[in-house]
This record gives C-alpha cells, sequence and structure tokens, in this order.
C-alpha cells in the first residue's frame, strides 16, 4: 500500500512534478501570477520572471496556462529547454513549434515566416500569442537577439508575441548586454522563498488538496519550524522533505511528525550531502 493511503490521502500530497493543482498562492507566487495574467492580456510583450532553483517558476508557468485554459484566444506554445546551440537551430524549432512551413530553410525564410506568422494571428485573426520560457538561464546570446527581433513585431496598440521568460538571476547579464533589450521587459519580478508562517500554509494546503480532511495534525508546528530552517522557505526543498517525513512516519508506525523524525532526516541528509543546501543555492547553511 502506498504511504498516502496509510494516513488517510487520496494521493501524493508532496510530489515535486509542477502540477498546477497544488500550486501554493503565497505572496509572492501569487503576485506573480496576477501580475503575468494582467501583462499577457494586455500585449504588453516581454515578461521576465526570476527565482533560485526550487523557488516554483515551472508550476507558476503550468498554473498560468491554467488560467487561460478555456480562452481559445490565447495560444500558448512552451520551451522547457531553451539551450539551443545556434540561432539556426532555435529558429527551426520554433517555425515547427508554430506550425509554419516556409518554402525555404534558412534564417532569413524563417524569420520572414515567424513575421508573417505572427501579423496573421495577431493582427488579422486577433489571438494572443504566448511563447513561455523556462530554464531561461540556458539561451544564449545569440538566441536572445533572436527574441528581441520577435518583441519588435507589433501593430501601434500591442506586441504580436507575449515572451515570458523563467530564468535563474544569471541570465541578467546576457540581457544587459544586448542594447535595448532590458527596456523591453514590461514586467520584471523576482519569486522569493516562503516565509516560516507560509511555509506551514503550503504543508497544510497540500496535505488538504491530496484528500487529507482527518483533524489530527499530521505536523507539529515545531517540525515545520525545523523543516523552514532547513529549506529556508524554497518549495521544492520543502516537499522532499515532507514526503520524506510521511514515508518515515508510516514506517515507524507513528501519529504525528514530530521534530525528532524531522531532525532525524535532516541528520541523515548530512551523512550523504554535508553541503546540500547550499551547494545548490549558494547560500549558507541556517539550521
Amino acid at each position: 500500500m502506498s504511504y498516502y493511503k496509510a494516513l488517510g490521502l487520496e494521493k501524493e500530497p508532496f510530489s515535486t512534478s509542477p502540477d498546477p493543482e497544488f500550486f501554493y498562492h503565497s505572496n509572492s507566487h501569487n503576485t506573480a501570477l496576477k501580475r503575468l495574467e494582467i501583462a499577457v492580456r494586455l500585449r504588453r510583450g516581454l515578461c521576465l520572471i526570476l527565482g533560485d532553483v526550487g523557488t516554483g517558476k515551472t508550476t507558476l508557468s503550468r498554473t498560468l496556462l491554467q488560467v487561460f485554459k478555456d480562452e481559445s484566444d490565447f495560444i500558448f506554445h512552451m520551451i522547457l529547454d531553451p539551450s539551443f546551440k545556434s540561432e539556426f537551430q532555435f529558429l527551426l524549432y520554433l517555425v515547427k513549434m508554430f506550425g509554419i512551413e516556409p518554402p525555404f530553410r534558412s534564417t532569413l525564410d524563417f524569420k520572414e515566416a515567424l513575421e508573417k506568422y505572427l501579423f496573421q494571428k495577431g493582427a488579422e485573426e486577433n489571438k494572443t500569442i504566448i511563447l513561455l520560457i523556462d530554464e531561461g538561464q540556458k539561451i544564449t546570446q545569440e538566441n536572445l537577439e533572436v527574441l528581441r527581433m520577435l518583441l519588435n513585431y507589433e501593430t501601434n496598440e500591442y506586441k504580436l508575441l507575449q515572451l515570458v521568460i523563467l530564468s535563474q538571476v544569471e541570465v541578467l547579464p546576457r540581457i544587459k548586454r544586448i542594447r535595448n533589450f532590458m527596456d523591453r521587459v514590461a514586467l520584471k519580478y523576482t519569486i522569493n522563498p516562503l516565509d516560516e508562517m507560509e511555509t506551514k500554509e503550503m504543508i497544510e494546503f497540500r496535505l488538504i488538496q491530496a484528500g487529507y480532511h482527518n483533524q489530527r495534525i499530521l505536523f507539529t508546528n515545531e517540525a515545520i519550524r525545523l523543516i523552514y530552517q532547513h529549506t529556508q522557505g524554497y518549495p521544492r526543498k520543502i516537499s522532499m522533505l515532507c514526503h520524506d517525513a510521511l514515508e518515515a512516519l508510516v514506517m515507524r508506525d507513528a501519529l504525528v511528525v514530530d521534530k525528532d523524525i524531522i531532525g532525524s532526516l535532516i541528520s541523515q541528509r548530512q551523512l550523504y550531502e554535508p553541503n546540500s543546501y547550499n551547494q545548490e543555492f549558494g547560500e549558507p547553511r541556517i539550521l
């Protein structure tokens, strides 16, 4: 029997997959989502969402897709890994993704075909085309120039392509080296980790979303405080530690995750990954 069924849950509450159903609306995440929605609806052009590894950028992007899922005038395309080695490779991927069939296969043909497509969809058909790019820190300088070119296509009133880049902060120096690129950023927002209260709320929210309706608490306040101190409020880290905690709860035939269980899990992790937190996030460990 799966551990979550043994605990009265209907599904896995602490998966690290980007499921919008488990997207916790912290103050920072909710602000990012609402501002993205407004920028897309107003066709503002370029939106840049920054955040460290594990802050929930990918889940945010999937939740944005859910917001527009019943609106046929908004056409979303997503690139999960933009590490294309050349301008030609990137442009070829874009024309294929948009369903364009240019008569010839050169970078110039691809650019002309993309311009024609965006004008047809955006100006003639009044559709809103949105390109979501995750892992934006992988975009090369050359391909950032391609994106800058696409942002040049506009009517008198709005941009023909809505571009949302979700990235770690490493992308900023490259963007700043491109003339007038930062000027095109209609929305720049940084997602922050959760605070201690939000960590507690996220854990409780995910349990409820997974079908837990028992009045008995599964995590003590002391356990949650220790989870927050170890993860520093990074949602992915919280989910991974909570998943291990529920497994330990079942294995020990215990009733509640307390600070002893969390402390034991942290100690086990430190044996194998003594600097796991600051290696991944580049920050000093705070326990």
